[in-house]
């Protein structure tokens, strides 16, 4: 007699998907039975051969494979072995009549995950359940397995591009500066000036890649502070009418109340321009792109899905498109560095590293949702600022191009300080220096000369441009330092640079840049402060 005293219906039936591996259609209709009774909409396929087997997994997905043991023409070791072949995963189930220990031991082995005799029907659906649920995990497992290793490939060219930054950079500082003192001493309608141009423009795009490479290994300089996101999102939309075509339809939703952010918020605009361009290419027919905020609650089984995410309050920009969508190998290295689907000449592969680098360095996550033909979904998670207060936008101020004042020059690279002391002095300033950061510091000190402004690499050999700078000052009380570095963020915070009230001089720069930034921090100096 058969047992269905145990099932219970649920009050919303769980759709299955059943392949059934029976030759009688009165068992068949019995285990159907049993699953509907047990909570289940099954949708299901009947086969009793092998062909028809191997036909059926080819076809479509199951969720679960449920055989009988003994067949004219086929058995569940046979099954079992054949699922194998194929490489398909799907929990498997037998149920059947008498079968000796030995046998079920084997078939257990084999990959099967339970045994379920004809006459205790009520074991299958808890059976079905267990199934799933160890599917569902070990998928959950593997994801978080791939994430973890995407995470330390990614972590790996980041330290590949902090590691180069440093001599990369002063390298593209001496081309910019030579290159900028050249077009000063220029006509305008100089031959040579073209050519100049061109090496100033190759220089700068080679600075660019850098600053691509570091925000990617989440090691670039940033300058966080607390803003409203809403804002940063409406500015950034009146730009991106110059870079969207006009098939493209933009919309922006913004949260009418939204936890305020603190991070950078220039590279937050570049996240903006980076996903907005990202939709652009994959709409070249025209299409809708849209942007909306909003905050949201992400809950433990959301966290213990994405590793390295913690569950809690989070404010969310997230950029949506209607192009041709991504599959599902492309979705895998949508973040790789250089890694694109575009044509030759057609992108870099660094848009999107750069996007993952942004947001990750700020404290936050980013997720992607797509499929062919159906657009792409991108959503950046950061957490909120416990200061509500957002920072009030200074507006930067036209500056001169040069001074009468003195600046102690401090950089252990010859050829990049023989530069910005040409540049400096061509702008009218006193500058001094010497043949190694000690020597030009011990120099300053021991004639007390006068000194104005500071200038100072942040990580040299055997002298820290901190340590230098409170030596100057306790010379000179209050003069202010300009420190330049073209390391990585982590390795100018070692160095205990990077507070707030700093200023600070990312490097590579242009001959107009040093001048400016040098300008700014002496005229934010009180009358009668500085040297003495």
């Amino acid at each position: 007699m058969l047992d269905f005293r145990a099932i219970h219906v649920t009050a919303s039936p769980t759709p299955l998907r059943v392949l059934l591996v029976e030759d009688r259609e009165d068992d068949a209709a019995f285990v159907i039975l049993a699953l509907e009774q047990g909570g289940y909409e099954v949708t299901w396929q009947r086969v009793e051969t092998p062909e028809a087997t191997a036909e059926a997994l080819r076809a479509q997905a199951w969720d679960v494979i449920i055989s009988d043991f003994h067949m004219p023409r086929f058995s569940a070791p046979a099954a079992l072995a054949l699922r194998r072949e194929l490489g398909v995963e799907t929990p498997f189930i037998i149920v059947s009549g008498t079968v000796g220990e030995e046998d079920a031991v084997e078939t257990m082995k084999a990959g099967a995950i339970d045994f379920v005799t004809k006459g205790k029907f009520a074991r299958l659906a808890p059976a079905v359940a267990r199934g799933l649920r160890e599917v569902e995990e070990r998928q959950a497992r593997r994801n978080a397995e791939a994430q973890l290793q995407q995470a330390q490939k990614m972590e790996a060219v980041g330290l590949l591009a902090g590691g180069v930054a440093h001599d990369f950079n002063n390298i593209l500082g001496i081309i910019t500066g030579y290159c900028g003192l050249l077009l000063r001493d220029l006509d305008a309608h100089d031959s040579q000036r073209p050519r100049v141009e061109q090496v100033l423009s190759a220089a700068e795009r080679g600075a660019t890649l850098t600053r691509q490479l570091l925000a990617f290994g989440r090691k670039q300089v940033l300058q966080p502070r607390v803003f409203d996101l809403n804002a940063v999102v409406v500015d950034t939309e009146r730009m991106l009418q110059r870079l969207i075509e006009e098939s493209i339809q933009v919309t922006t939703i913004t949260a009418s109340r939204l936890g305020r952010v603190k991070a950078d918020p220039g590279q937050i605009e570049q996240v903006i321009m980076n996903l907005a361009v990202n939709a652009r290419d994959a709409m070249p027919q025209g299409g809708k792109l849209h942007i909306e905020t909003a905050d949201v609650d992400l809950d433990e089984t959301y966290a213990r899905s994405h590793p390295g995410v913690e569950a809690g309050r989070y404010v969310v920009l997230a950029v949506s498109d209607t192009g041709h969508g991504m599959d599902a190998a492309t979705l895998a290295r949508v973040f790789e560095p250089f890694f694109t689907t575009k044509e030759a000449g057609k992108g870099t592969g660094l848009g999107l590293a750069t996007v993952y680098g942004i947001v990750k360095q700020s404290g936050g996550h980013i997720s992607v949702y797509s499929e062919p033909g159906l657009g792409s979904t991108f959503k950046v998670y950061l957490p909120p600022s416990e200061d509500d207060v957002a920072a009030p936008v200074v507006a930067a101020t036209a500056t001169a191009a040069g001074g009468s004042e003195t600046i102690l020059l401090l950089e252990d690279e010859p050829a990049l300080r023989e530069v910005i002391q040409e540049v400096l002095e061509t702008a009218g300033y006193t500058v001094v220096t010497g043949p190694t950061p000690k020597e030009a510091l011990r120099s300053a000190l021991d004639t007390r000369a006068a000194v104005d402004l500071v200038l100072t690499d942040v990580v040299m050999p055997n002298l820290s441009g901190r340590e230098a700078a409170a030596r100057v000052r306790d010379v000179h009380p209050g003069v202010p330092v300009l420190y330049m570095s073209g390391y990585t963020a982590e390795a100018i915070g070692h160095h205990g640079v990077l507070e707030a009230t700093e200023h600070f001089l990312q490097k590579p720069f242009t001959t107009e840049v040093l001048l400016d930034k040098v300008r700014q921090v002496l005229q934010t100096l009180p009358p009668g402060a500085g040297g003495t």
